[in-house]
């Protein structure tokens, strides 16, 4: 209260100064040097005031209104002395003490005023100094004799110090409150000096009390402190004790205002070697100045990176940053540092547990850049650690562009096939980062140097396998590299891949799979030769035994890619178990499949295909009793169109064969008939699923809908050509009923207007009446079905 109270006369100050210089230049007709002096200095104060006013309220400023409480208070006095009966113009030394005083209370507002504008504070220093240095060379008995009254009024208020030490020492929380604004009383007086106090005692006593007070009592002790440091190299001293430190860098987690009070007083310390040595090595202080560095608070956090600039002359407290995310110094040391300190950071960089987020960072801060150049041109320790922090930084993808960019692609590969010995050491950090440099594969398609990386594998350690083979996946799989996938199947790339089928190194077996599978996509005519019979066995041995998904789903997609036309293939895969495996795979796959669970179901999905092939009707029998026909619907069920397009289409293999399968009703030779049940409605015969693969009694037609319902057209043709076998010449009409009945023909219209529109008719009908007569009948049969869609779909 007191403090708004008196913030509240702050507004009338700058006034109260102007008229008051007015009046103490009238009350003398005849005005010496020091009081015209005296009048300029009260008017460049009140102008310097009237600013403050204007740009700032000290409302809820506590520190600013104390500060000014105390200017009014010296000013106040001042006036009084001025226009006294004991003051002649000739009392020159009173006068420059005067002003003196009031710019040490000016640069007391200045100490606390961190709110103020930059220009008034400019401004504030300027007026200060002047004060502060003014000197009249007059002197006369009647200045001595008021000179020495005055002092002996400074000398009563200095009887008032060892008071304000016991209370502060000793005395209660009130007591040591008044005690507290005492001393402040005192300090912001100018009478504190070497003479006159105990510097070390005080600041013990002070530092003592900061973690047992209040909130606003301790600040009170902060900015003290900070005028003492500044005052006296003595204090400075004082304030490396390791608990007086551990005092203040336990205030960086108390509020803004205690965190800027604080910050500025360890920023004041900072010059000193030994307190930037000790500081850092107070648990969690650098930690929680990072914290503050990354807040909200603007000036809070001006200070922390100031201080942590301050203590980076330090490597180890530079790491410690590091640690605590904040990388600008441990960059710059990279930039500009010895090479033993480049080392050493690049060192540390390597071995931090990084999020993207810090690698984003540090890559954007420049670190690439120098790290690259410590490869090219370092000794051996530089181009390990350089390389190892490289190979952190690259698991980034925006860090692999700054290092393709920066022309470290052609110094790895000649590092990756130099014969040197005491360069062998670099090689697994340098395959590490070509394998991500490979994920942008227009930089090594264009250098052509997969076959060269394929002739390494068998003369590396199994981590560089690892990575070359990661290398070679990227370059396989980019949309133009049809050239260099070829080039390497000629060089019997697959054949020496197949030699890491049984390896026991599951990354690098796991690596061979996914290499040949991609290889293998556009190589299916000659993929059996490429394999032969013996591997594909061991293929599907994988797929039985392997526990990794991505394993497994490499291998399925090999054995998907082989010519199904190949019998001895589908009875090696029949023998091996291998349709239980893939119902097993499929049943364990949920709604939202991952990118590898994807993959896994289209290559089922091809496999599958080579079992419902219709000319052979025991293959799709051995299907259907081993479960091919749930597997199938929970394909459609998958968001990849190409698992869905197989899925439909091995369905319609199936339904191909249904007609013929089924058990006529006028059999009159049967001894049991079949239930009435088992009459397929399309067919006109006694169907099911395991016995005539008949859609109707698989109910296909719901999970097809549901394809041809949703809104990707992926599939549709597929599904179209499935549903088509219900509408063979025998069985059309019945065929179009069922449709009808099971709400497809609402669908099929869908369909057909996304992917044909209104045009479909036009075109058919001109066929019809313009077109060859051999087509005619079948024409005029499609459009007689397509105008009965039409009919009937109104009705539902």
């Amino acid at each position: 209260m007191e403090e708004s109270a008196s913030s509240e006369q702050h507004s009338s100050c700058a006034s109260e100064f102007g008229s008051s210089t007015l009046n103490s230049r009238s009350s003398s007709s005849m005005q010496t040097e020091p009081t015209i002096e005296f009048s300029v200095f009260i008017q460049k104060l009140s102008s310097i005031l009237d600013e403050m006013k204007d740009s700032l309220d000290v409302t809820d400023l506590p520190a600013i209104a104390r500060a000014m409480n105390s200017l009014e208070a010296d000013y106040k006095h001042a006036k009084k002395v001025m226009d006294g009966d004991k003051i002649h113009s000739s009392t020159a030394k009173h006068v420059e003490y005067l002003i003196q005083n009031l710019g040490r209370s000016l640069g007391v507002v200045l100490f606390a005023g961190r709110e103020v504008p930059m220009a008034t504070k400019q401004k504030m220093e300027a007026l200060c100094k002047e004060m502060m240095n003014v000197r009249f060379d007059v002197s006369s008995e009647r200045e001595s004799e008021f000179f020495s009254e005055d002092k002996a009024e400074k000398g009563n208020a200095m009887l008032s110090i060892d008071d304000a030490m016991v209370q502060i020492k000793y005395g209660n929380a009130e007591e040591f409150k008044n005690g507290l604004i005492g001393l402040n009383s005192l300090i912001m007086d100018g009478l504190i000096s070497n003479d006159t106090v105990n510097y070390e005692d005080l600041i013990k006593v002070l530092c003592k009390r900061l973690s047992l007070c209040r909130r606003d009592e301790r600040l009170t002790i902060i900015y003290i402190l900070r005028y003492l440091v500044t005052k006296n190299v003595e204090s400075k001293e004082k304030m490396k004790d390791w608990q007086i430190l551990s005092g203040l860098v336990k205030l960086l987690g108390r509020d803004v205002e205690e965190q800027r009070a604080a910050l500025g007083l360890l920023l004041s310390l900072s010059e000193d070697a030994g307190f930037r040595r000790r500081m850092g090595r107070i648990q969690g202080c650098i930690v929680t100045i990072v914290a503050i560095c990354k807040g909200d608070d603007e000036e809070a956090s001006c200070y922390a990176k100031e201080l942590l600039n301050a203590i980076s002359s330090n490597t180890q407290h530079v790491l410690h940053m590091a640690e605590a995310g904040y990388f600008k110094p441990l960059i710059k040391y990279l930039k500009e540092g010895s090479d033993m300190s480049k080392a050493l950071m690049a060192t540390a960089l390597s071995r931090m547990e990084l999020t993207d987020q810090n690698k984003a960072t540090i890559g954007e801060a420049g670190a690439i850049e120098p790290l690259v150049e410590m490869f090219n041109t370092g000794n051996l320790e530089a181009k390990l650690s350089a390389l190892n922090a490289l190979q952190s930084l690259s698991n980034l993808k925006q860090n692999i562009r700054v290092l393709i960019d920066s022309g470290i692609v052609s110094s790895l590969f000649q590092l990756l096939f130099t014969v040197t010995s005491v360069l062998m050491t670099l090689r697994e950090p340098a395959s590490a980062i070509l394998a991500k440099v490979a994920q942008f594969g227009c930089i090594l398609v264009k250098q052509d140097v997969a076959h060269q990386m394929l002739s390494l594998l068998t003369l590396s350690s199994p981590v560089i396998q690892n990575h070359l083979l990661e290398a070679l996946i990227y370059i396989a799989a980019h949309p133009n590299a049809s050239k260099v996938r070829k080039r390497m199947k000629e060089n019997r790339a697959i054949q020496l891949l197949v030699t890491f089928f049984t390896d026991t190194n599951a990354k690098i077996r796991s690596g061979a799979l996914k290499l040949v599978h991609t290889l293998s996509k556009d190589a299916k005519e000659e993929l059996t030769d490429q394999l032969g019979y013996t591997n594909i066995n061991i293929i599907a041995r994988i797929v039985m035994s392997a526990t990794s998904d991505s394993e497994k789903a490499s291998a399925l997609g090999i054995l998907s890619n082989l010519p199904i036309s190949d019998g001895k293939i589908t009875d090696l895969l029949k023998e091996s178990n291998l349709m239980h495996v893939m119902a097993s795979v499929m049943s364990s796959i949920h709604a939202n499949p991952t990118s590898t669970t994807m993959q896994l179901a289209e290559s089922i999905a091809g496999i599958l295909t080579r079992f419902t092939v219709p000319t052979d009707k025991r293959l799709q029998r051995y299907s259907v009793e081993n479960g091919v026909i749930p597997v199938l619907f929970k394909l459609l069920s998958i968001s990849s169109e190409n698992a869905k397009s197989n899925a439909a289409f091995c369905l319609a293999q199936l339904s191909q064969n249904s007609f013929h399968l089924s058990k006529s009703r006028k059999m009159k030779w049967l001894c049991i008939p079949p239930p009435e049940d088992a009459l397929c409605e399309v067919h006109d015969g006694y169907c099911s699923a395991k016995s005539t693969f008949c859609l109707v009694k698989a109910g296909a037609m719901p999970p097809l809908a549901q394809v041809l319902d949703g809104n990707e057209r992926g599939a549709d043709e597929a599904v179209l050509n499935c549903i088509s076998t219900l509408l063979h010449d025998e069985i059309w009409e019945r065929g179009c009923d069922y449709i009808i009945k099971t709400s497809g023909v609402r669908l099929v219209i869908k369909v057909v207007e996304a992917e044909c529109g209104e045009s479909a008719q036009v075109v058919l009908t001109d066929v019809a009446q313009k077109g060859d007569p051999m087509l005619k009948p079948r024409v005029d049969k499609l459009l007689a079905q397509l105008q009965q869609f039409q009919i009937q779909s109104t009705k539902y």
